[in-house]
């Protein structure tokens, strides 16, 4: 599936965009370097919201988390911690930010649409048309058990709730026609004439009649994201997003097939197959030599899996207690334990361990790794690594070939760690003219390039103005 042909360029003035994912609970943000700040100052989001839109970013994404992991009853502790509510705090940063866009992850399982829709629709009115929403769905009762009427959906019933659900929204976003409210003070009334609708839907999921209160922004809704990757998910996203989040951007090819998957998706949908920018979660690791970028890869890794962590990684997979070994040491002689019930919540372990483990003590042996090297080399391979020059020629092989649209960058540091990638990066797409140099629109919607909402087209092609 590589394209070798240098002429065979599909995409040759496409540009590629980036967002940034404050990404709450995890372990892969570093809060044990000197320079690591806290997770939940208000600094520490408005540092790296500013920084990205100082770095011309599309978007600020906040993660959702109902819960804290939990291991064998107890708060898995390895993880930083730290996820006010999205909406409130974006709302704060739209007050320290001009242009930059604004995304909250919001559950379709345990929100209500008559509530959450207008809570979205207040921060895209606040933002004057900046707003997201990252639609994600849960079926675990574990995260259920926190609300009254519990949480638990069969899996196949996430997605038929969250469709409803997203249809409810945009009836509620629609339910105000453009020009409703009067702009002269000698009109006879403050708005026009039956411009409000009331909305009434009853359907498996909603029984909803009331009257929107609120207007719709400049960009009409908020921009709508997805990051489901099973078949259901990417249909999902085919049917109703306008941005897919995926783990498919480090290798090209992989990204290359899921991007192609989406858009015969797209195209099955009945929408065009440019209808939804596909932007994979990503690292980037920036040194002024290949040499320094690997090195300071290797220190961010071992800051990352720390001795803890890569025993607590180790444990799940073998389900026993590993904390009193030598992460340095050598993998556990033990066999793996399989369990039905493995007592973890959030922090995820393979259904049948022991394929996993033989794998890993195969390559340990051939590599001469310990536990810790080995949960590092074995997990996750999360982003890319390089100079500025060589970042930015791989980012528009991508991007021109159809690969990806963008990035979404989870940053290793908070709050500085989109520094090297403003000052150093950004200027390097630039002068290929792969990014942008400044915000040619005000919206979010703009700033990627979008067709007006699927509920507000007259024809295939119709784009939002401006």
């Amino acid at each position: 599936m590589t394209r070798t042909d240098p002429l065979d360029v599909p995409r040759p003035d496409a540009q590629l965009h980036f967002g940034v994912f404050f990404q709450g609970v995890n372990h892969w943000t570093i809060w044990s370097a000197p320079d690591s700040g806290s997770q939940i100052d208000p600094a520490s989001f408005r540092r790296v919201a500013q920084t990205a839109e100082r770095g011309l970013f599309d978007a600020f994404f906040l993660g959702e988390g109902l819960r804290l992991r939990e291991v064998d009853g107890k708060i898995h502790e390895l993880d930083v911690a730290g996820r006010p509510d999205a909406i409130t705090q974006l709302a704060a940063l739209a007050a320290v930010t001009r242009r930059i866009g604004l995304v909250s992850t919001s559950n379709t399982t345990f929100n209500e649409p008559a509530d959450l829709a207008r809570r979205l629709s207040g921060l895209d009115l606040l933002s004057e048309g900046r707003a997201g929403w990252n639609v994600v769905t849960t079926d675990n009762a574990w995260t259920g058990a926190n609300f009254r009427r519990g949480g638990y959906l069969d899996h196949a019933d996430r997605y038929r709730r969250a469709e409803e659900f997203l249809t409810v929204a945009r009836a509620l976003w629609d339910g105000w026609e453009d020009g409703t409210v009067a702009h002269s003070a000698g009109a006879r009334t403050w708005s026009t004439p039956d411009a409000v609708h009331q909305v009434r839907h009853r359907g498996a999921q909603f029984d909803v009649d009331l009257a929107p209160t609120l207007p719709r922004s400049a960009q009409g809704h908020p921009v709508i994201f997805q990051a489901g990757d099973s078949g259901q998910g990417r249909d999902f996203a085919a049917r109703n997003a306008d941005v897919i989040f995926s783990a498919h951007g480090t290798d090209f090819d992989d990204a290359l097939a899921f991007a192609e998957d989406i858009r015969t998706r797209l195209r099955a949908a009945g929408r065009p197959d440019d209808d939804l920018r596909i932007l994979p979660g990503t690292e980037i690791i920036i040194g002024a030599t290949e040499e320094e970028a690997q090195e300071k890869k290797r220190w961010i890794r071992l800051q990352q899996v720390t001795p803890a962590t890569a025993l607590g990684i180790a444990g799940l997979l073998w389900g026993m207690d590993l904390s009193d070994r030598d992460a340095d040491g050598p993998l556990p002689q033990e066999d793996p334990v399989v369990s039905d019930n493995d007592g973890s919540f959030g922090a995820r372990r393979v259904a049948d361990p022991r394929e996993v483990v033989a794998e890993w003590r195969a390559k340990a042996e051939a590599h001469g790794w310990s536990l810790r090297e080995t949960v590092i080399a074995l997990g996750p391979q999360r982003g890319h690594v390089g100079t500025p020059s060589a970042l930015a020629d791989k980012f528009a092989h991508f991007v021109r070939h159809g690969a990806v649209d963008g990035f979404n960058v989870t940053p290793y540091l908070i709050p500085d760690g989109l520094d090297d990638i403003v000052d150093l990066l950004v200027p390097e797409l630039q002068e290929r003219g792969l990014y942008r140099t400044d915000y040619t629109g005000t919206t979010l919607r703009d700033h990627l390039g979008l067709r007006a909402p699927l509920t507000h087209r007259s024809a295939p092609d119709h784009r939002q103005a401006g």
